[in-house]
């Protein structure tokens, strides 16, 4: 054979070979980079949306310390003005037990001075009829007399 007839059939089986492999192979190596590119796509479409909802995500978990810290500070603020109202009101009603106190103290006082009053009396009118009754020499009668000492009692 001729060298051109050799190039000649080696071309043709060079198309055949090509017309081959474009009709059954290229078409599923095709198909195979396709799939392979549409997974890479969807992929990095799931990252994108990974990524949004993990910043939304973060986004809203800010929020929500926030609230939470926002609500841990009011609370402790309400229980500290509790405490404070508590305390508050113990304090007066200490007081005032205070001056309850005091006052049946003085009332206590008041009354235990008026009884001594009231004996100092009987005891100066005690010693005055036994100094009259001595001065006269004759006994005095209490029962008689009642009424001057009363009024000796009222007068002292």
């Amino acid at each position: 054979m001729s060298i051109n007839a050799t190039l000649f059939v080696q071309a043709i089986v060079f198309l055949i070979l090509v017309l081959f492999t474009m009709k059954f192979v290229w078409p599923p190596i095709a198909k195979a980079l396709d799939e392979r590119a549409q997974k890479i796509a969807d992929g990095l479409a799931a990252a994108d949306r990974a990524k949004t909802e993990l910043a939304a995500a973060d986004q809203r978990v800010k929020q929500e310390l926030a609230a939470a810290s926002n609500e841990t500070a009011t609370r402790l603020a309400d229980a500290e003005r509790r405490a404070q109202a508590i305390i508050e009101e113990a304090k007066a009603r200490a007081n005032d037990e205070g001056n309850k106190i005091v006052a049946a103290a003085r009332a206590e006082a008041e009354q235990q001075a008026i009884q001594a009053r009231e004996a100092l009396r009987e005891q100066v009118a005690a010693l005055a009829v036994k100094g009259a009754e001595q001065i006269l020499r004759k006994e005095v009668n209490a029962g008689v007399h009642a009424d001057l000492l009363n009024r000796l009692k009222t007068e002292l």
